[in-house]
């Protein structure tokens, strides 16, 4: 395997997201003076009820979201100085429900390389590499989105992400269609990638025993402020699952 780029570090500052309303009113808040630093390598479970604004952060991290006010910096440049398409070779985002837009499986874990200019031996390389780390048959290579169970087509856009070799990855509920073993084998090549690349990965999962085999930070976000942010060694997870049940059970309420 050809190496992966240099880790980088990201941080916000007093982060601001509000919904845009027609009128000249200030939006509903989804995001509220967020702020924090995350450094290269580390490994980040981002937990909370729906609604905690969980998705939102990672939108604005990978810039398919603006901050309505504050700033976010990555390697010390802020995000308002950087490209779209430069910041998205650099952090890469997999969402919960992830398309192959028509393409085969193979056309859709070429095509971001070929638009980098990567030789095909390369891509080769990387895709056999990516395939046989997270168990994906090489029969599915020629299967459209149709063809593959949702299992499948998660563990594929998770696959074309690590080929695309980011420094920060991010993945939303990236094991809720995944069975149970399959999921243990992702957590652990995602720790062994940030072990041996640095790699800096940020995860949304709603399912705190397998976040718990992962992390080494936890940011718990609530009504779109950061409710905690600890150490893995410091995270109570009963008392946390406790925690979430009820904010869960209290959110549920407030719609009947």
């Amino acid at each position: 395997m050809d190496n992966f780029t240099s880790p980088a570090q990201l941080r916000f500052e007093q982060v601001n997201l509000f919904t845009k309303l027609k009128s000249n009113h200030q939006g509903y808040p989804i995001l509220q003076d967020i702020t924090f630093q995350v450094f290269p390598g580390e490994r980040i479970a981002i937990v909370g009820v729906t609604g905690a604004g969980k998705t939102s952060l990672l939108r604005l991290i990978n810039c398919l979201t603006e901050p309505s006010s504050g700033k976010i910096y990555l390697d010390n440049q802020e995000y308002r100085q950087i490209s779209a398409i430069q910041l998205r070779q650099m952090v890469t985002l997999v969402l919960q429900e992830s398309k192959l837009l028509g393409m085969t499986v193979q056309q859709a874990l070429e095509y971001p390389l070929v638009l980098r200019g990567l030789p095909k031996a390369t891509i080769q390389q990387r895709i056999s590499h990516w395939l046989e780390q997270l168990q994906i048959p090489d029969d599915c290579l020629g299967r459209t989105e149709v063809q593959l169970s949702a299992g499948q087509k998660q563990l594929i856009a998770i696959a074309r992400a690590l080929i695309i070799q980011p420094k920060i990855l991010l993945l939303d509920e990236p094991t809720s269609a995944l069975d149970a073993g399959t999921a243990s084998h992702l957590m652990q090549i995602l720790i062994q990638l940030v072990q041996t690349q640095q790699t800096t990965i940020l995860m949304v999962n709603h399912q705190l025993d397998l976040a718990q085999m992962f992390y080494t930070r936890l940011l718990h976000l609530h009504q779109g402020q950061l409710l905690a942010d600890k150490p893995a060694s410091e995270v109570d997870l009963a008392s946390l699952q406790t925690s979430l049940i009820k904010a869960q059970t209290q959110a549920a309420e407030e719609w009947i």
